[in-house]
């Protein structure tokens, strides 16, 4: 351990890796103090054996988990974008040079940080990347069954329901030229099919148990557009304390949902929303947004006829239903 100042450690920045960590610490006036490589067994007892101070890591495999460990010992712990870390990396790349950024960036006033997630937030989130998993899988077995029946000449019409039901038919047609062999594979691929198709069931209904319990889901889910599937990824990815974004559209920029912006010369440019942000919560909205978008033309509410002026398709005004000005306040708590 290289020790540089006989002050205390009062910031630590720590770089996580699979077998082990380096940790990284300075004291009031920014001078190291520690810089050492740890195990990830050793870790938990060697931050236990620190005083009190901030612990900084990158939002990476594990943060959210020792994030947890370590405000249980009484530190205070700030996770960071690894984008925002890049810029503090000086020179060459390695575990001690990574730990170091950590701890340089944790102490710039105008830094941003992710919330700490709870253990009930990230079971949601589980749920929600298994279920992923499981849609994509089926996916891709109903596209290879569709690929694997039309090279004998026996054509399905895309979507799954089109898929199960004429699996069992193409199974029975003795006439369809099928031999016996890939019968038996294509046995095999139905089954499964019906497999992955239960498995998605159960995530479904375990998302919806949790939406029907959660007070938070339940208000989120009164915003139109909204369902129990976007409401609990909503609720799991925000982090257990919303209060860190100052206003609706800083959620919406964390999620990316805002344009992206490249402007110089006083021209502003703003090319649309990028891939920044959460791609699986991004397209859930969206989804809910679209959905919500089909139906405004035959409804009064004031969202609706907000809705419609922006889809350009609004209907004179009625003094019994004004127009917002602007989106009604969201019910996020």
């Amino acid at each position: 351990m290289a020790e540089c100042s006989k002050e205390p450690v009062v910031t630590i920045g720590i770089d996580l890796a699979k077998n082990s960590v380096h940790v990284y610490g300075v004291d009031a006036q920014g001078r190291q103090v520690i810089s050492k490589k740890v195990t990830r067994g050793k870790l938990s007892a060697f931050m236990v054996n620190l005083p009190a101070c901030l612990v900084a890591m990158e939002a990476c495999g594990s943060a959210h988990h020792w994030a947890r460990v370590f405000r249980e010992v009484g530190h205070e712990v700030r996770l960071i974008a690894p984008q925002f870390v890049k810029p503090y990396v000086k020179s060459n790349k390695n575990d001690a040079v990574d730990a170091k950024a950590i701890c340089e960036a944790v102490q710039r006033p105008n830094m941003r940080f992710v919330a700490v997630k709870s253990v009930e937030q990230q079971d949601i989130q589980a749920i929600h990347r298994m279920r992923s998993l499981s849609v994509e899988r089926r996916t891709a077995q109903i596209n290879q069954v569709r690929g694997l029946l039309l090279e004998y000449g026996v054509e399905i019409p895309k979507g799954r329901t089109a898929v199960m039901r004429r699996i069992p038919e193409s199974l029975e047609d003795a006439e369809n030229g099928l031999s016996e062999r890939f019968r038996a594979e294509l046995s095999e691929l139905a089954e499964e099919l019906r497999h992955l198709d239960e498995r998605v069931r159960h995530d479904d209904a375990r998302i919806q148990a949790i939406a029907q319990h959660d007070p938070t889901a339940q208000r989120l889910m009164t915003i139109p557009g909204l369902g129990a599937q976007a409401a609990t990824a909503l609720l799991a990815a925000a982090g257990e304390n919303p209060q860190v974004f100052g206003n609706g559209r800083a959620l919406a920029a964390w999620i990316g949902l805002v344009p992206r912006r490249h402007s110089t010369g006083g021209r502003e440019r703003l090319p649309g929303i990028g891939k920044r942000g959460d791609v699986y919560l991004r397209n859930l909205l969206i989804r809910g947004a679209r959905a919500v978008l089909r139906r405004v033309e035959s409804k009064e509410d004031p969202v609706s006829r907000w809705a419609a002026t922006l889809k350009g398709v609004a209907k004179p005004m009625s003094p019994s239903s004004p127009w917002p000005t602007r989106l009604p306040a969201s019910p996020m708590p």
